[in-house]
């Protein structure tokens, strides 16, 4: 099979038979699977989803969770099924151009590319509300990552299968996939400026609060990456700096008061100095960086997945 088409969506019953119809007609040509991951709708989603034909040419597959659980949950799980030789994910309300597929699918299969993210270059979104804070936010995670695209959270994307079966999506990690797809060794990232629809029915179901969470998510990520498995190069490192910072303090007050009085000069006794008290907490936190360090490196060497590595090939 060539493709499978992953579609996660929340209350759009409006949008899926034109959707569905504008991928067969966009894709004709091709072998492929589409999966829809209903993820806990409250309209009449399910009951268009469940009136498709299955096929057996290009099948519809489709999962229901009981609840919302979010974009990532829709995505692990649609990954999860996926059979395609090629991955590609796209959102339900036909705001992504099913005839961008097509070009993405070469630019893998033809130049090599283990990941190739949608650019909307030409937003149809509030400039105030979504434009901004998404070149803000953009901004930030190419900074953060190393990778250079202009819309890292675009919902249109195609991965070769190894991509898609080899990184774990979970909380609100969607918005990171480049990132996770790096970090398990798939450099090679590319990117293809895509046409962007208004929103045709219904409304967003992501506020402003997604800029905060992203933000969040991505320092979470920056972190794990560069130490999720030595705790202690961060935490050790930090109290060890920490601790000779307030050790430096402690002794210069000290000599200096003991000075002092030894000349006959006026001095403050050592608690009378404010400098004193955060000395000591600089001390008081370097001891628990540093036990937070030797904890953290405790719970990693437990892991059962501290030798999970990617291979790449065998002989």
């Amino acid at each position: 099979m060539d493709l499978s088409i992953i579609i996660p969506l929340y209350n759009e019953a409006d949008s899926l038979p034109e959707l569905k119809a504008w991928i067969e007609k966009a894709l004709e040509g091709f072998t492929y699977e589409i999966i829809f991951v209903d993820d806990g709708s409250t309209d009449d989603s399910w009951k268009v989803i469940s009136s498709f034909p299955a096929g057996t040419g290009n099948p519809v597959k489709a999962i229901r969770f009981r609840r919302n659980y979010g974009k990532s949950a829709a995505l692990y799980e649609g990954f999860a099924a996926a059979e395609g030789d090629i991955v590609v994910t796209m959102d339900a309300d036909l705001q992504d151009s099913p005839e961008e597929i097509p070009e993405m699918v070469r630019m893998i299969r033809e130049e090599g590319y283990d990941l190739v993210s949608g650019w909307k270059k030409k937003r149809k979104d509030n400039a105030l509300t979504k434009n901004l804070p998404s070149k803000l936010y953009n901004w930030t995670a190419r900074k953060v990552t190393g990778i250079k695209l202009h819309d890292m959270n675009c919902g249109l994307k195609a991965y070769r299968k190894e991509v898609v079966k080899n990184i774990e999506v979970y909380g609100e990690m969607h918005r990171y996939i480049p990132y996770l797809a790096k970090n398990a060794g798939f450099t090679k990232i590319g990117e293809k400026p895509v046409h962007h629809q208004k929103r045709k029915y219904g409304k967003s179901k992501f506020g402003m609060s997604r800029f905060v969470n992203g933000l969040l998510d991505l320092m979470s990520l920056w972190f794990l990456s560069r130490f999720g498995g030595k705790p202690m190069h961060f935490f050790g490192t930090s109290g060890i700096l920490m601790f000779l910072v307030g050790f430096v303090m402690t002794v210069w007050i000290i000599a200096a008061k003991l000075y002092h009085q030894a000349n006959g000069l006026k001095f403050r006794a050592v608690t009378d100095q404010p400098l004193f008290y955060l000395a000591l907490v600089a001390v008081i936190l370097g001891v628990m960086l540093f036990l937070a360090g030797f904890i953290g490196e405790m719970v990693s060497r437990s892991s059962t997945e501290r030798n999970n590595y990617q291979i790449k090939d065998r002989i």
